[in-house]
């Protein structure tokens, strides 16, 4: 899966990040040519800023649907600490996406655990693939006790590990994601898992998921760097090189 924007990077970080619902699409289009088989997008608004918007990502899932039916579309209700759960939660029911990405800690800030319940209930009854969102080891100890006491279905279960975070000398590590995979195993989370990263390590972290049995996310969202420090071009270019580099060591995607 390709991130090629996320909420907080844009032009000034990179010329090539996508912005605009026609930029995307493009990139979209160059990302599943190079090899990825899905695209985790968010939307921007007129100023490029970031935004849990209805009608900005019916119009994207729409063009990605003409233009690259095949590909599998995630779309986000990352908070970015502007957006409520009440907020997220309206999103996804107005939508209706076929895959979302939910941050465990952000939906569960909501005080009234009936509401998260009544939630993750309507997306699985809607058949919207959930995909939770952990920062930490202890939030897979947390995933587990939810779904322990009914908030999240136990089926059809998907996680991404993020490794690091938006800060300044942050340095993600093929390590990162021993705890993290140690705790999903210790509390028997059967997922389907994958791993993106923050940083110039993002491919060591990859490949270490992918011989882990894990899936990846790669792109602009977490890091505009190849292994060998130099910028990317594009998002095509960082899911070439991730290809490449797996295909270097026998590991399937």
């Amino acid at each position: 899966m390709v991130a090629p924007n996320g909420a907080r990077l844009g032009k000034a970080d990179h010329p090539a990040l996508p912005v605009t619902i026609a930029e995307i699409v493009a990139c979209a289009a160059a990302c599943w040519h190079a090899g990825a088989g899905g695209i985790h997008a968010h939307v921007r608004d007129a100023d490029g800023q970031h935004v849990l918007d209805v009608g900005l990502y019916r119009e994207l899932l729409a063009e990605l649907a003409l233009v690259v039916p095949e590909m599998a579309v995630q779309i986000t209700t990352e908070a970015v600490g502007r957006y409520s759960p009440l907020q997220q939660r309206h999103l996804v029911e107005t939508v209706r996406p076929a895959m979302v990405s939910v941050a465990l800690r952000e939906i569960i800030a909501e005080p009234d655990e009936a509401c998260t319940t009544r939630f993750f209930s309507f997306c699985a009854e809607a058949s919207i693939a959930v995909q939770h969102i952990l920062y930490t080891a202890a939030e897979v100890d947390a995933l587990a006790g939810l779904i322990a006491r009914g908030v999240v279905p136990k089926s059809n279960l998907q996680i991404l590990h993020v490794l690091g975070r938006y800060s300044a000398g942050q340095v993600s590590g093929p390590d990162d994601l021993d705890r993290p995979l140690a705790r999903q195993t210790a509390v028997h989370l059967s997922a389907d898992w994958a791993v993106c990263a923050f940083g110039k390590a993002e491919t060591l972290c990859l490949l270490q998921a992918l011989r882990a049995g894990g899936k990846v996310r790669v792109g602009f969202e977490n890091n505009i760097l190849h292994p060998d420090g130099t910028i990317a071009r594009d998002n095509a270019d960082r899911v070439r090189s991730m290809i490449q580099s797996a295909q270097a060591e026998g590991l399937p995607l």
